[in-house]
């Protein structure tokens, strides 16, 4: 099969027959073989009867349920395990992504070579309060993952199937996709301006709070990809330098009390000065970082997929 098209939703029972029929349009046109499945996210509506019924007609429309809403990395992520096709793209169900880009998003794949491409909404039929914050959002992610892309939340993406398969996409992750492949060894990543329309049905899931956790899970992927197998050449490399630091601030204040003791200077007590206690405090942190460091070395240590390693060859007898 050529093309999997993933598409998450979470009430969008009138936005469904539309986007359906559109896909299949864009299909035939080019006469690719492809699948269309439908990840509803715990719908309240009659989303999920609208998949039955588009599967019912045509079986290249497939669909999972989940029982409640868990959120669009989980939804993604069970869409990534079911596609079968050599392209796997991914759109919202709103009918802001525009089906019409499949055709020149599965050439950069399969033409150019390109492991994964980001869709990039440059036009936007959003509020000022969603646009600006956005773009600072994203001018941020650029810069700390290294990953030269203007729009990493865009929904519309397409996909090597190697790469979807490679990938564990969980929590709120579905943001930092291009990162997570990049860290699983996939680093011939693209980017299209893509067309963005306005909403016609529905209204957005997505408020104000999905920025402050978007920081926070990019700090989380940014530590688990650098240190996850190794996260005491962190912990331990902190903890030693703040270790250090209060040992040497400690030494020092003791060798001063001994040169104004020999002198027949006036001193203070060692322990009637703050310093001591800045230095007391990080000596502290400095065992307490090691010993998270130890732990969590340990637990790494034993996770069954610690040797679990992307091998995208071999040669020879296994």
């Amino acid at each position: 099969m050529q093309i999997s098209v993933i598409v998450p939703l979470l009430n969008e029972e009138e936005s469904l027959p539309e986007l359906a029929q559109w896909i299949a349009r864009v299909m035939e046109t080019h006469a690719y073989s492809w699948e269309v499945i439908f990840v509803d996210d715990g719908s309240r509506d009659k989303s999920w009867e609208v998949v039955q019924e588009l599967h019912r007609k045509q079986p290249a429309y497939k669909g999972i349920k989940f029982r409640r809403n868990y959120g669009k990395s989980a939804a993604l992520n069970e869409g990534f395990a079911m596609a079968s096709g050599d392209v796997v793209i991914t759109m919202d169900a709103d009918l802001q992504d525009s089906p019409d880009e499949i055709p020149e998003l599965y050439d950069m794949i399969v033409r150019d070579g390109l492991d994964m491409v980001s869709g990039w909404k440059k036009r936007r039929h959003d509020p000022i309060g969603k646009t600006i914050p956005s773009k600072f959002f994203n001018w941020i992610t650029a810069r700390i993952t290294g990953i030269k892309l203007h729009d990493f939340n865009c929904g519309l993406k397409a996909y090597r199937r190697d790469v979807v398969k490679s990938i564990e996409v969980y929590g709120e992750m579905h943001r930092y996709i291009p990162q997570i492949a990049k860290t699983a060894g996939f680093y011939k990543i693209g980017e299209k301006v893509v067309e963005h329309r306005a909403r016609k049905f529905g209204y957005s899931k997505f408020g104000w709070e999905r920025f402050m956790k978007g920081f926070l899970d990019l700090t989380s992927i940014m530590f688990v990809s650098k240190f996850g197998k190794k996260p005491m050449h962190l912990f331990g490399t902190l903890g030693f330098l703040s270790f250090l630091t209060g040992g040497v601030i400690t030494v020092w204040l003791i060798i001063e009390k001994i040169i104004k003791l020999n002198a027949g200077e006036k001193y203070r007590q060692i322990t009637d000065q703050p310093l001591f206690y800045i230095a007391l405090v990080a000596m502290i942190v400095g065992v307490q970082l090691f010993v998270a460091g130890f732990l969590g070395e340990l637990i790494s240590r034993n996770s069954p997929d610690r040797n679990a390693y992307q091998i995208d060859q071999r040669l020879g007898d296994a």
